[in-house]
């Protein structure tokens, strides 16, 4: 299988903001992969790489790999902390085979290692940079293991999804997010497409509701962007292709009846024409009720608190707290911390819930006062 790639070339003197045009063209052109390739040996050098990775696979709604000059078993932790795909310790890695054994016991398959030739690394494994070169060769000899190609940067307008395309055409294996669940087998109405539900895949939240035709339905899997059918221009489209709000599919399931679709997506910007944050912003029915989704309840909490840090509010507990400052954010923070111990050691533990809600509520204080979101929290628990 060939999955086709960019490369950055990524220098001491680098930022990642250097970088943000062919991380777009690998988020939006049908790329499957950036890979990364530093070299960093003083410490302020390493710092700043592993900053900008951080950064560079937060940008990067693609698999991220790294090649780089490994000295320490804690500049594999700090790659691997910062989510990239795989780590390939590159020529002027110094470790001994004992740390390397030990990472790839703690880091899986996200270390390999290489001496002088990528094609040593494993059968199953190689990196190629001349597609002249696959080309010459048969199918099968790539289809049999997985290559990665990695295009020419400089050509910025290089869409994979047509060098994909091509190498279908002559017979080769290319990647593409797998479909479980083949055109046919879906219900369409009466002019052959079917709606698609769109939600944020982190919160659930519902974005909008587009519909699909066969070809929006393939090219979805195959450029990893959301292909929609407009009923009214009687054409396929892909969503962000003017706005720039792309939306990156993270799944597709349908229903029981296999005639509605639900994609949940990465979303870039908003997903309305009204500069809105959802489609569904037109209040039908009010029901007053209490609300019980526990990542709204934080995420609400939290804007409260927030409002009250630029607005304060005579009275208000929480500017009280960030009134006195953040020593004693803490020290409220830790004495919450103990209550929870101390009511998980009762025969009985029923109040550990109300423990638990007024450690969140300062713990949220705390968070408000350091600029840390919820968002970034479940972000940092999703990658673990």
């Amino acid at each position: 299988m060939i999955l086709i790639g960019k490369k950055i070339e990524f220098s001491n003197s680098s930022s990642f903001r250097d970088y943000e045009d062919i991380i777009k063209d690998v988020n939006v052109k049908g790329y499957d992969y950036l890979y990364v390739k530093g070299e960093a040996y003083s410490d302020a050098d390493k710092e700043n790489f592993f900053h900008n990775m951080i950064e560079i696979v937060s940008m990067c709604e693609k698999k991220v790999i790294v090649e780089f000059p490994v000295t320490h078993f804690e500049d594999m932790k700090k790659l691997y902390y910062a989510n990239v795909c795989q780590i390939i310790a590159s020529e002027g890695t110094t470790l001994e085979d004992s740390v390397i054994e030990d990472g790839k016991k703690r880091f899986g398959d996200k270390l390999v290692v290489y001496k002088k030739d990528f094609n040593e690394i494993s059968s199953e494994f190689e990196i190629v940079s001349n597609y002249p070169d696959i080309l010459r060769e048969a199918p099968e000899e790539y289809n049999a293991k997985e290559t990665f190609y990695l295009t020419d940067t400089s050509k910025s307008t290089e869409s994979a999804v047509e060098f994909k395309n091509m190498l279908e055409s002559k017979g080769f294996d290319v990647f593409s997010l797998k479909c479980e669940i083949p055109w046919e087998r879906l219900k369409k109405n009466a002019d052959g497409l079917i709606p698609a539900i769109v939600v944020d895949y982190k919160s659930d939240k519902i974005l909008m509701m587009a519909y699909m035709n066969e070809d929006a339905y393939n090219n979805t899997f195959k450029t990893g962007l959301m292909n929609y059918y407009s009923r009214s221009r009687n054409s396929q489209w892909i969503k962000g292709e003017t706005s720039g709000h792309f939306q990156f599919v993270k799944y597709i399931k349908a229903d029981c009846d296999f005639d509605t679709l639900l994609c949940g997506v990465s979303q870039i910007g908003v997903p309305c024409h009204t500069g809105r944050d959802t489609c569904f912003f037109n209040d039908v029915l009010v029901n007053d009720s209490l609300e019980k989704n526990p990542s709204k309840i934080l995420t609400d909490l939290y804007k409260v608190i927030e409002d009250r840090k630029v607005n304060p509010k005579e009275g208000s507990y929480t500017n009280y707290l960030f009134d006195k400052g953040l020593d004693k954010i803490l020290k409220k923070v830790g004495e919450e911390a103990c209550e929870i111990v101390i009511a998980s050691k009762n025969e009985e533990p029923k109040e550990i819930k109300y423990e638990i809600a007024d450690f969140l509520y300062h713990l949220s204080v705390l968070m408000v006062e350091k600029g840390v979101t919820w968002e970034e929290v479940a972000d940092e628990l999703a990658k673990r």
